[in-house]
C-alpha cells in the first residue's frame, strides 16, 4: 500500500535528522516557543474568540511546512468548536486502512476497511482526529487524540493487564452522522453544532485542540501515514508523523501549559497529552513561509457532506452562532442552552409522550425542568475530576428522555466539553433501553448488522464479511445473567451496562469470558473497532455514511435494496429502527446515567457526560434524588429492590453507581450516595 512506503520513507528521514528530547507529555521547549499560555477556568469564551481565515491559514502552513520537512504527504483538517470544518488541505492523496495492528490480527467490526484516496478516506480521519481534539477539551482541560488513545481500551492503562478498561470506554462511538442530536452543516460554510464526526471520536495520535486568549476554538487533525489506528503501548515515547505534523499546526494556536491532559490525573494515573514537543520537530513551526505561498503543494479538497474545499472562520463559542446560548429561565445555575439556526431552543423541557406505554402519568415538563436544574445544581457544587485548577465546579451536559428515549430536554453548563452533550444523551437511552421489560423483544427486532470490506482500488468495491445478528446478544444476555435478562424490569445504570459490554468480566481480568454484549478478545474479535453490541447496533448505518461520502452506487452494498442511484446520506436513527428513537444515536457503555421511575414503573431515563465518570454517576444519581424531593417524591431513582447491583452473574456482582468520596467544593460531607 502507499501509505507503507510512505510511512517507511518518513521515518528513515526523521532518524537522519535526529529527531531529539524525550518530548514527554507536551512540556520541553513549549512555555518559551509558544505565546499562547494563557489560563482560564471557564469564562474567556466571553471574548469572543474564534478562528479567522487568517488563522486557519497558519495552522495549515505550519502543517505543511513541518509535513514537507519529515518528507510526507499529509493531509489536514481544521475545525471550530463545535465541529464545523473550516478547511481540509490534502498534499497528495492517500489512501488509509482503519486496523488496530497490521498484518491482522482482528477482522470484524470496522477492522480493515480500507477507504482509498479516490474518496478522500484521509479527509474522514483528519476530520475526526480535528473533531476529537475539538470535542475533549475545554478551558479547563486540553486533551488530544493521544489523550483519548488511553482512556477507551481494554486496560487503563492500555498495556497494564488486569486492570479494568479505560474510563471512557467505548466513548469513540459516538458523534456519529446518523445520530439525531449531531448536525450536518452546509457544504460549504459553517452552521450551529454540535456538528457530527465521520468516523466518531478517534484514538489515533495527530489530534489536537486549538486555543485563543485561553479558551479552545477548534481543533487540527493530520494523517499522514496511512493508517487509523491506535497506540496499544503508552509506556514509550513515539515519533508519530501525525502527532508531529498536527503538534507543529498548533503552534500559536497551542493549549495552555497547565491545561494539558499531562497535569490532569484519575486514579492516580497521568493522562497523556502528547509524545512530541516543538523542541522534537525538525522544522520551527514560527518559520513556516505564508499559506498563500504553498499553493501547489497539494490543494484544498471538498469532502461530500463536509466541506472543507474553501477556508471559512469558525464560529464564536456560546454564541447564538454556535448552537450554543444562555439558557434563560434557570436562575443562576449559569446554564446553557442548544438552538437552532433561527437562535430557538431545540429541546426545551417538555412531557413525555409515551403515555400509550405507561400506567401512570408520563414525565411532565415542570418534572423535566426541576430535573435539569437540579442536576446542574449537584454539578456545580461539586469538585471536577478532570480540570483544572484544582477545585473548579464540574462542567457537564445533561439530557433527560422518556420511556421511549424521546428527548425531553437538554442543558449543559458554561465550559462543559463539546463531546458530552451526544454521550449524555446516549446514556440517558441506553439506561431507559436496558431498564424496559421489552428491552430483549426491542432489540432482537432491530436489523442484522453486514461487516462488510470498502476497497474502491478493487473490483466489486464492496462485499459482505459477514451478518451479525442483533438476536444473538440478547440469548447471550440471557445465557450470562439469567433467562429474565432485558424482560423483567432490572433497573440498569449505564455502570451496570458497561459491566456487561467489556471483553472481560469481571473488568479488565484476561482470561475470564467477555460479557454478552462484548466481542470475545481470546477469538481476536475485540478491539477498539470491533466492541460488540454498541457498534453493531450503528454499523450498517456507518457504513452507508462512508459510501454516501464515497458517492458509491446503492447496488455496490450486496445487503442493501439495488439500485442505480447513489448511497443517501443516512437518516436520524443509528439503530435504522423506524419506531420511537430509542436508541437513535446509538448506546453509551460507561458509567453517568440512571433511569428515572414513578414509584415502581420506569418513565425514562437521565444521562450525564463532561468531568469524570463518578461524578456524572452523582450528577445523575443525586439529581434525580434532589429533584424527587423537590416534587415530593413524584419522581426517583430505581427501588433499591430492583437495581441491577442485586444481580451476579458468573459469581460477580454488578455495580450500579459509584459516587465520589468527598465531592463538594465547600464541604467536607461523605458518601453522599449512600441510603439512597
Amino acid at each position: 500500500m502507499q501509505w507503507r512506503a510512505t510511512f517507511l520513507s518518513a521515518v528513515l528521514l526523521l532518524n537522519a535528522c535526529g529527531g531529539g528530547g524525550s518530548g514527554g507529555n507536551g512540556e520541553g521547549a513549549s512555555a518559551p516557543t509558544d505565546p499562547n499560555n494563557e489560563q482560564c477556568t471557564g469564562q474567556c469564551a466571553d471574548s469572543g474568540q474564534r478562528l479567522e481565515v487568517a488563522d486557519v491559514q497558519r495552522v495549515l502552513a505550519q502543517a505543511i511546512h513541518q509535513a514537507q520537512a519529515l518528507g510526507v504527504n499529509a493531509t489536514i483538517a481544521v475545525v471550530d468548536r463545535v465541529g464545523n470544518v473550516l478547511a481540509v488541505h490534502q498534499m497528495a492523496p492517500q489512501e488509509v486502512t482503519i486496523a488496530t495492528t497490521l498484518p491482522a490480527t482482528v477482522n470484524t467490526g470496522l477492522e480493515n476497511i480500507v477507504l482509498p484516496a479516490p474518496i478522500g478516506g484521509d479527509a474522514l480521519a483528519a476530520i475526526a482526529k480535528a473533531v476529537t481534539g475539538a470535542y475533549l477539551s475545554s478551558e479547563g482541560n486540553a486533551f488530544t487524540t493521544r489523550t483519548a488513545n488511553q482512556i477507551v481500551q481494554e486496560h487503563f492503562n492500555p498495556g497494564e493487564f488486569n486492570q479494568p478498561g479505560g474510563p471512557l470506554f467505548g466513548v469513540q462511538f459516538s458523534q456519529f452522522a446518523c445520530g439525531d442530536f449531531v448536525l450536518d452543516s452546509p457544504d460549504p460554510g459553517t452552521s450551529v453544532g454540535p456538528q457530527r464526526s465521520p468516523l466518531g471520536l478517534s484514538a489515533d495520535p495527530g489530534g489536537f485542540p486549538l486555543y485563543k486568549g485561553g479558551t479552545p476554538v477548534g481543533g487540527v487533525g493530520v494523517i499522514a501515514d496511512g493508517l487509523y489506528s491506535i497506540d496499544k503501548n503508552i509506556l514509550d515515547s513515539d515519533r508519530d508523523m501525525d502527532e508531529m505534523v498536527a503538534f507543529a499546526a498548533t503552534f500559536g494556536f497551542a493549549a495552555p501549559n497547565q491545561r494539558r491532559a499531562n497535569r490532569i490525573t484519575v486514579e492516580g494515573k497521568t493522562f497523556r497529552f502528547s509524545d512530541v514537543d516543538f523542541n522534537n520537530l525538525p522544522a520551527d513551526p514560527e518559520q513556516a513561509p505564508d499559506y498563500s505561498t504553498l499553493q501547489g503543494v497539494g490543494s484544498l479538497i471538498n469532502v461530500n457532506g463536509y466541506g472543507g474545499g474553501a477556508i471559512v472562520a469558525g464560529t464564536v463559542f456560546g454564541r447564538p452562532e454556535s448552537g450554543i446560548r444562555p439558557a434563560p429561565g434557570f436562575g443562576d445555575l449559569d446554564a446553557f442552552t442548544f438552538v437552532d439556526d433561527n437562535n430557538q431552543v431545540r429541546f426545551p423541557p417538555r412531557a413525555g409522550g409515551d403515555a400509550a406505554r405507561l400506567s401512570v402519568a408520563p414525565l411532565s415538563a415542570d418534572e423535566v425542568r426541576t430535573l435539569l436544574s437540579s442536576a446542574i445544581a449537584v454539578a456545580n457544587r461539586s469538585r471536577a475530576q478532570i480540570r483544572q485548577p484544582v477545585g473548579t465546579p464540574v462542567r457537564v451536559t445533561v439530557s433527560v428522555v422518556d420511556s421511549e428515549g424521546r428527548i425531553l430536554g437538554m442543558l449543559r453548563t458554561r465550559d462543559a466539553p463539546i463531546f458530552g452533550a451526544d454521550v449524555s444523551l446516549q446514556k440517558a437511552r441506553t439506561a431507559t433501553l436496558f431498564s424496559s421489560r421489552d428491552a430483549g423483544e426491542f432489540l432482537a427486532g432491530l436489523p442484522d448488522a453486514f461487516y462488510i470490506d470498502i476497497d474502491l482500488a478493487n473490483t466489486p468495491p464492496v462485499t459482505t464479511r459477514d451478518t451479525i445478528v442483533i438476536a444473538d446478544y440478547v440469548e447471550a444476555a440471557k445465557n450470562f445473567v439469567g433467562p429474565g435478562a432485558l424482560s423483567d424490569g432490572t433497573a440498569f445504570a449505564d455502570r451496570s451496562g458497561g459491566n456487561l459490554s467489556r471483553p472481560f468480566y469481571p473488568d479488565g481480568i484476561r482470561g475470564n469470558p467477555h460479557g454478552p454484549f462484548s466481542k470475545s478478545f481470546v477469538d481476536n474479535q475485540w478491539s477498539v473497532f470491533s466492541s460488540g453490541l454498541q457498534l453493531d447496533l450503528a454499523f450498517n448505518q456507518i457504513v452507508q455514511h462512508l459510501a454516501f461520502v464515497a458517492g458509491l452506487p446503492f447496488n455496490a452494498v450486496e445487503y442493501l435494496p439495488p439500485s442505480d442511484d447513489l448511497i443517501p446520506d443516512v437518516t436520524d436513527n443509528c439503530a435504522g429502527a423506524t419506531s420511537a428513537p430509542r436508541v437513535a444515536n446509538g448506546i453509551q457503555i460507561f458509567p453517568g446515567s440512571v433511569p428515572v421511575y414513578r414509584g415502581g414503573e420506569l418513565v425514562g431515563g437521565i444521562g450525564v457526560s463532561g468531568d469524570g465518570v463518578d461524578q456524572d454517576d452523582m450528577v445523575a444519581f443525586l439529581g434525580l434524588h434532589e429533584a424527587g424531593v423537590a416534587l415530593g417524591g413524584a419522581i426517583n431513582n430505581a427501588p433499591r429492590a430492583i437495581r441491577a447491583d442485586n444481580l451476579t452473574p458468573m459469581g460477580d456482582r454488578l455495580r450500579y453507581v459509584q459516587c465520589p468520596q468527598t465531592p463538594y467544593i465547600d464541604s467536607s460531607e461523605q458518601q453522599v450516595c449512600s441510603g439512597k
